[in-house]
């Protein structure tokens, strides 16, 4: 037995250009959103990130075809024959609970086993349940499986969300394009990624109105009149943020092409904070630094406020800073299992509740480590560009969930660093 790790011998190097991917919290809900299309559609850069090869198997379950062509997506939903999702793909990864509201628009009904994911926090689904239950969608949940059902159809309504979850806004909006009559949502999620789901699903049809704002308007329409488009995924901000924060920690300058800086619009203030240089393009980014980071106190909030997936790789940030910087996690109550990590490295990080106080070092020291979910991942190869020695990281599964080829582009960065095999030491039997 053998398990891959990412090895990171600290250079202290990040430099040059890379690309981001296609958004993968954008991909994976138009993937679900495919279903209404009810024919061929062309998804276009789409990151090959292990995420969407389960999304794309649980498609296939269903009945669709699915076949990728370097970073473009053909899905056929023509003969789509099933409304249950298997439990074997599902449970590994949360973002599968999106197929919930394409499947009650497509069919009336839905089988979906509970979803899995990142172990970040509880992100409960009530507010999904809540408001499809407004739309005319009834539930009932037997042996690990929401069995969903719509006996009088779906309606519109006004749906007033507790909080701007973006999964819930985004499994309303793919029920509410196929509901009798009008649908507001009410503080909805603002995120670039609801943005992009609307803009496929008016490519389909649908009417959508609002997106990217706190309230958005479905005008319901037949699912007999949505038909299959072509649609380009937004780039990834998240990944497009890690890598600038790479330029950060090293100096850069590091430039990352295709995202709309207006995406990062937080982050970037942040960076500039910092002490960073921060220069912008059309659908580009470059980030530099030649004076000591500054410590900047950070609340993670709903977009347009400061993304909670960026809040480990600012972590690693102030832990260099010169001073003391204050973290609060507003997001996910677990995500502060990244800074255990990262104090195996030298950092100095206190946690009280869902606060992070943390005092800048003067470095941190190579360590063997282990990836607590997909961003803490990627974090910890960063911290081991610029530890003194060798960081060996485990767990390097999720970094594939949400990164494609980013042992590569670091590579091209000039960092030095490799993933390799390693055996698994078996524990002794007591």
């Amino acid at each position: 037995m053998s398990e891959e790790v990412i090895v990171v011998r600290g250079n202290g190097t990040l430099s040059g250009e890379v690309r981001a991917s296609g958004a993968k919290n954008s991909a994976l809900k138009l993937i679900a959103a495919s279903v209404l299309g009810q024919g061929p559609t062309v998804l276009r850069n789409v990151p090959a990130i292990s995420d969407i090869a389960i999304m794309s198997e649980v498609l296939r379950r269903l009945g669709a075809t699915v076949e990728r062509d370097d970073h473009v997506l053909t899905l056929d939903t023509t003969s789509l024959n099933s409304f249950e999702t298997p439990y074997d793909l599902v449970s590994k990864m949360r973002a599968s609970i999106s197929i919930l509201g394409p499947l009650v628009g497509r069919f009336g009904r839905a089988h979906v086993a509970m979803p899995g994911g990142c172990q970040i926090g509880a992100r409960k689904i009530d507010m999904h349940l809540k408001g499809l239950e407004a739309l005319g969608v009834e539930f009932v949940t037997e042996h690990g499986f929401l069995k969903a059902s719509a006996p009088a159809g779906l309606h519109g309504a006004h749906v007033a969300l507790d909080f701007p979850s973006v999964g819930a806004t985004e499994n309303l909006l793919m029920a509410a394009v196929v509901a009798e009559g009008v649908t507001h949502i009410e503080n909805a999620a603002c995120e670039p990624e609801i943005e992009d789901l609307a803009a496929m699903l008016n490519a389909m049809g649908a009417r959508v109105s609002g997106a990217g704002t706190s309230l958005i308007k479905v005008e319901g329409v037949p699912l007999g009149s949505l038909h299959p488009c072509e649609h380009v995924t937004c780039g990834d901000r998240i990944e497009a943020g890690t890598f600038l924060v790479g330029g950060a920690l090293t100096g850069g300058p590091v430039t990352v092409r295709g995202v709309n800086p207006a995406h990062l619009r937080m982050a970037l203030m942040k960076l500039e904070l910092m002490g960073c240089v921060v220069e912008r393009g059309d659908d580009w980014v470059r980030v530099s630094r030649t004076e000591p980071l500054r410590p900047v106190d950070i609340q993670t909030l709903p977009h347009p406020g400061f993304p909670t997936d960026l809040q480990a790789q600012f972590m690693l940030l102030a832990a260099l800073a010169d001073g003391t910087a204050v973290i609060t996690e507003n997001v996910f109550e677990n995500r502060f299992m990244f800074a255990a990590e990262l104090m195996r490295m030298g950092a100095d990080v206190a946690i009280e509740d869902h606060h992070a106080l943390v005092r800048g070092v003067r470095g941190l020291q190579g360590a063997p480590v282990t990836s607590t979910d997909l961003r803490a991942g990627a974090a910890l190869v960063l911290a081991g560009i610029v530890a003194e020695g060798e960081t060996c990281v485990r767990k390097v599964a999720h970094i594939d969930r949400g990164y494609e080829g980013y042992v590569q582009k670091l590579r091209t960065l000039g960092a030095d660093v490799e993933r390799i095999e390693l055996p698994c030491v078996q524990m002794p039997q007591a």
